[in-house]
């Protein structure tokens, strides 16, 4: 028995994406652009998704955004305009729910505390929380039990960065994900005030202090020794003038967000932007007893903001959401009309080819049919691999089933584990590890470096509903960077898998079967007018697949045998039958 249905793609199409930082390739977008020049790459790509070093930022790798300019240490126009004469679009993310402390904005906020313009920007976390909780010792209130319960962390303890106004006072304000306080090394002038020290005290506290501070400890822990008695005053000191680092909640409640977002969109339709992700859009609308993460009808109203002023711009949205499976919220956004990405299919492929069956991927591509799903897929791509979305999850005392079980998913997370893959885990209200987030390896390193498995997950790919999208380390097959993962510190996981490429290595690679394979069935996928129209799954054993696109005369075939992990490719170009054996 086969299931049909026509492949909808609005005006964007459906050809593969390549997803690349800017310096992913050589130095700078100019040499992402030269290998796309080469006759290799010749109608490859259709998309080009480029992460947001793009723009000007200071953390997680481009996702702490200053300002919505062109990074010119890595962009240019006449890049920009190079792309646009290959014919390849752009997807561009936008960071709806916060900014980096260097924005503008925060830093107008810092500079003139209650008279900024900018004071309601951002979250001031008591007073979104007064009256809801009790002062603690260090002057940020602590919510009511029932309320902290339904927070969602993204790191241990209170998601706040405490910043120091104009007038001396410590403001809490909201900070769901990154953040960093330093501070300046003092000189023994800076305690001449302290009486009762002598100058050769003054330059060992400064020594001790300096120390820390280049050593990056807690200072509040820090032991003064003999001048305790003054630690009280020395830290008041050090911490007159601090800096920060951090990507803080912006406060969707106030007009000139909404201002900001609008400015934005206009500029990125300026710079090429066909799709714009929607990065932690799922975070932005926060409600006092009610979780912060994909809270309702809050999330939707803010969403339907945001597509009208996209439609202005003719910009597609993808709403980006990691949950699990069983909440079924990739359902609940499809139903309202968007795209929505794939973060099935990777842990998917990883358990269809390790197990030789069809059974968990077919239900999935059944349901993208059914449904009518709009998705962007993907296999690797500059985060990790999920796991946590395969799960169910109980709803109102219901459990919804997951695409995998528990004990399925620990086997996926093991073997990529087992293979040198790193984890990157969640955290509950109180500190506590709730899950394990996403594993962070190279997919070819997933696959334990096999290369026929990495040809056919690409075939998988390729063949799914949806518009593909191929992260550039796995076109060229590369292994987990473990000196990379080191050295990245406490993000250092996701390292593993951003490892740069010289236009050396792309010579290199290029003469590899297994680069070569990926790119014929990705300039098929790109260009053959197949995949304009219908899919079809055709019924096959559980150890083998079998999917059909067709226009008209023109078809497509995947058929796979997922014991052996040979497949075949049988396709025509201008009615004329042709395949591709692996």
């Amino acid at each position: 028995m086969s299931k049909e249905i026509k492949e909808n793609t609005s005006n964007i199409g459906n050809g593969v994406m390549l997803n690349a930082y800017p310096d992913s390739i050589g130095n700078n977008l100019h040499d992402l652009v030269n290998m796309l020049e080469k006759p290799e790459f010749k109608e490859v790509f259709d998309l080009l998704y480029v992460l947001p070093t793009f723009f000007n930022s200071d953390l997680d790798r481009g996702f702490s955004i200053v300002d919505y300019n062109l990074n010119k240490d890595l962009v240019s126009e006449k890049d920009l305009k190079a792309l646009e004469s290959l014919y390849i679009g752009l997807k561009f993310d936008i960071v709806l729910n916060h900014l980096s402390v260097a924005s503008p904005q925060f830093q107008d906020l810092l500079k003139y505390g209650d008279d900024s313009k900018y004071k309601d920007f951002f979250i001031n976390w008591n007073e979104f929380w007064e009256g809801n909780g009790k002062m603690g010792d260090d002057g940020v209130i602590i919510p009511k039990e029932e309320f902290l319960s339904k927070l969602f962390m993204r790191k241990s303890g209170l998601p706040v960065l405490k910043v120091v106004f104009p007038d001396g006072t410590e403001r809490p304000y909201w900070n769901t994900f990154y953040q960093h306080i330093g501070y300046h090394k003092i000189a023994p002038s800076a305690l001449n005030n302290l009486k009762g020290v002598s100058h050769g005290q003054a330059t060992a506290v400064c020594d001790l202090v300096n120390e820390a501070i280049d050593a990056d400890l807690d200072l509040d822990t820090l032991n003064f020794g003999d001048y305790n008695q003054f630690k009280s005053e020395i830290l008041q000191i050090v911490k007159r003038k601090p800096s920060y680092l951090g990507q803080m909640d912006v406060n969707a409640k106030s007009p000139k967000v909404w201002d900001f977002y609008e400015e934005t969109l206009a500029k990125l339709k300026g710079f090429g932007c066909k799709i714009l992700r929607l990065d932690a859009f799922a975070y932005l609308h926060k409600e006092v007893g009610k979780t912060n993460f994909f809270n309702t009808p809050g999330t939707w109203e803010y969403l339907e903001r945001i597509r009208r002023i996209a439609q202005e711009n003719d910009l597609t949205l993808l709403p980006e959401i990691h949950a699990e499976y069983g909440l079924h919220l990739h359902a609940e956004v499809a139903a309202e009309g968007y795209y929505i990405y794939d973060f099935f299919l990777p842990g998917l492929t990883i358990h269809t080819l390790e197990n030789g069956t069809n059974k968990a991927l077919l239900v999935w591509i059944n349901e993208i049919l059914d449904k009518g799903y709009k998705t962007v897929n993907m296999l690797g791509c500059h985060d990790g691999i999920p796991v946590l979305d395969l799960k169910g999850k109980e709803v109102n005392g219901i459990y919804n089933k997951g695409l995998l079980k528990d004990a399925e998913i620990e086997v996926i997370m093991n073997k990529i584990m087992e293979r040198g893959g790193r984890v990157k885990n969640l955290y509950g209200a109180s500190g506590k590890k709730i899950s394990y987030y996403q594993v962070n390896a190279t997919f070819f390193s997933a696959l334990g470096e096999d290369e026929q498995k990495l040809l056919l997950a690409r075939a998988i790919q390729l063949f799914m509903p949806g518009i593909p999208q191929v992260w550039y380390l796995d076109i060229f097959a590369g292994k987990n960077d473990y000196e990379a993962a080191d050295k990245g510190g406490s993000g250092g996981h996701k390292e593993i898998n951003r490892t740069g490429l010289s236009l050396q290595d792309v010579e290199i690679g290029l003469k590899k079967d297994v680069v070569i394979g990926q790119l014929a069935m990705m300039k098929l996928r790109n260009t053959s007018r197949a995949f304009k129209g219908s899919v079809t799954i055709n019924d096959s054993p559980e150890s083998g697949l079998d999917i059909v696109w067709k226009n008209g005369k023109e078809y497509a075939q995947l058929m796979a045998n997922l014991k052996t992990l040979t497949f075949t490719i049988n396709y025509t170009l201008d009615g004329i039958a042709k395949n591709m054996v692996f």
